[in-house]
């Protein structure tokens, strides 16, 4: 009777607002989004592939060119990734993650041919050098991950990962850090991961996360853009990084190599097969050029690494030493548990180790969203809201988590607030089922709404506001960004667009809040399951 109440309440609300507004009603139209492809013809060749493979577009369409082929990078997260080679998709040529544990977890019906390993990088820690000195981490020889949790119980380290959940740099360096807490033992076991004292260390070891993301490659542009002590990434990403931040005269990161706790990504490209024989001579010929001396020097170039056992000496200038690059390091990768233990090591994560989150979302609920829009809308919050469906990709709530609901159209329709992960979650659901879209659009007053929400939630939480909408607010952002410059506020906005959205204007507010922008366009679920990777 409750949830009756609720919902007819909701209902009558959201109508109201609807009929009052109904005079400023705006179209909107879904739009496609076009492929770029590396090369200007032949065959085609679609690359699924992590967002840290950007970096190699350059020698990719050098060799596209020469060929007569072209190249089609998709980019997604290694979560994804796994989930396209369980569904069993046949929208892609090839398959490049940046580990072989998502290609042997998704690959149950065993498509994926000719799997070879690129380039090896592994996952460290980038630390401002001036702080890695303060911490005692410069020039010594071995730093262990109990020096790093140590460091951030001392409150004098925080730093940036993506998600372990989302990225394969987040899950490798959380992996990493269950094995040397543990002791470097032969295998990590289902039966570890209870074990409360790990649990506890993690806890605190994860605490001094200040942003996520759910690119690694993202990661990067947003920890240049920004502020931050650290960032834990791959090693060619942090190498980007720091060539970025000296061309500015910034200071750049020192690098750090936890020794008991070090995790490798070993980019394997494998083929999928179609039944395609021209598009399978294709991908060998592409294959066979990447794994060739000159292709592989050129990879080097770029900050990867052919081998376990260091850089040839013409490519160690790459590999600068006074940022604490060790070129002639031999890397010993320790042995990744089962699937099984991987899988629990997820949730566990997810649901009780990771920082606390607090999200606000802005949902757009003028009159162009009726119709497909708000069905869309609506759907795609029951893959986040319902915690059964959120488990299918790892984006459920812990018992910490706040998430707040602020419907708008021209004004705030209600604003709302679930503690957790129990039935208020769903309740928030059962909300937005019961609204009904109609009236003109002005985000920035939800979005200031938000931040306003967010004020009394510190840096015990990782904060974000997420704000969907089909079209041009009829406001400017000016009071936004005085209320960002003034308080100095750390919440990211990130927009999800959708239908006839102003691309420039979301742009505008992600870059004046270090953010992004997702595009919704083509599917709202897609779209709100990446944003909260993020978060």
């Amino acid at each position: 009777m409750v949830n009756i109440i609720r919902k007819l309440k909701k209902s009558l609300l959201c109508g109201m607002s609807a009929v009052l507004a109904a005079g400023l009603l705006t179209g909107c139209s879904d739009s496609g989004k076009e492929k770029n492809y590396l090369g200007k013809k032949g065959e085609i060749l679609t690359i699924v592939s992590g967002s840290e493979n950007k970096e190699l577009e350059p020698i990719l369409e050098e060799y596209a060119d020469q060929n007569n082929i072209r190249i089609s990078m998709v980019y997604k997260g290694s979560l994804d990734i796994m989930h396209e080679l369980e569904d069993g998709t046949t929208d892609y040529d090839a398959i490049w993650p940046a580990s072989s544990v998502w290609l042997n977890m998704g690959d149950t019906a065993h498509r994926v041919k000719y799997a070879e390993s690129i380039s090896i990088n592994p996952v460290v820690f980038g630390i401002k050098k001036s702080l890695a000195e303060e911490l005692g981490f410069v020039d010594k020889k071995d730093v262990s991950i109990k020096d790093i949790l140590a460091a951030i119980q001392s409150g004098k380290l925080n730093f940036c990962m993506t998600s372990a959940t989302q990225s394969n740099s987040g899950a490798s360096a959380y992996i990493g850090f269950i094995y040397a807490l543990l002791g470097t033992p032969d295998v990590i076991t289902e039966s570890d991961l209870d074990k409360p004292e790990l649990q506890e260390q993690l806890k605190e070891l994860l605490s001094g996360i200040d942003r996520s993301s759910g690119s690694s490659d993202w990661l990067k542009d947003m920890f240049v853009k920004g502020d931050y002590d650290a960032m834990v990434n791959y090693e060619c990403l942090t190498i980007a990084a720091d060539n970025e931040l000296t061309q500015e005269g910034r200071e750049p990161l020192y690098v750090v190599y936890p020794f008991d706790g070090l995790s490798i990504a070993d980019s394997p490209l494998g083929y999928i097969d179609n039944g395609d024989s021209k598009k399978e001579e294709a991908f060998k010929g592409l294959q066979k050029y990447l794994l060739s001396s000159e292709a592989q020097d050129k990879i080097q170039r770029t900050g990867r690494r052919s081998g376990y056992t260091g850089v040839s000496d013409k490519n160690k200038d790459v590999f600068k030493s006074e940022w604490g690059l060790q070129p002639d390091r031999v890397i010993s990768p320790f042995k990744m548990p089962d699937t099984d233990t991987i899988r629990k090591a997820l949730n566990l994560y997810q649901t009780a180790l990771r920082k606390p989150s607090a999200t606000v979302y802005c949902l757009d609920f003028s009159g162009s969203m009726s119709g497909d829009g708000e069905e869309q809308l609506t759907k795609a919050m029951e893959q986040l809201l319902i915690q059964a469906n959120a488990a299918k990709n790892y984006l459920q709530a812990s018992d910490k988590d706040i998430n707040i609901i602020i419907p708008f159209n021209e004004d705030i329709i209600y604003d709302e607030k679930a503690e957790g992960n129990g039935t208020e979650m769903e309740n928030l659901y059962q909300d937005i089922e019961a609204c009904d879209a109609g009236g003109g659009t002005n985000m920035y007053t939800a979005i200031l709404q938000g931040m306003d929400d967010l004020a009394s939630y510190g840096k015990d939480y990782n904060r974000a506001i997420v704000v969907m909408t089909d079209g041009e607010s009829m406001e400017d952002y000016d009071e936004l960004q005085e209320r960002v410059e003034k308080d100095g506020s750390q919440i990211p906005v990130f927009s999800i667009m959708y239908g006839d959205a102003d691309k420039r204007q979301l742009e505008k507010i992600a870059d004046l809040t270090n953010a992004r922008v997702f595009d919704g366009r083509d599917s709202l679920t897609d779209a709100f399951r990446k944003v909260k990777g993020y978060n």
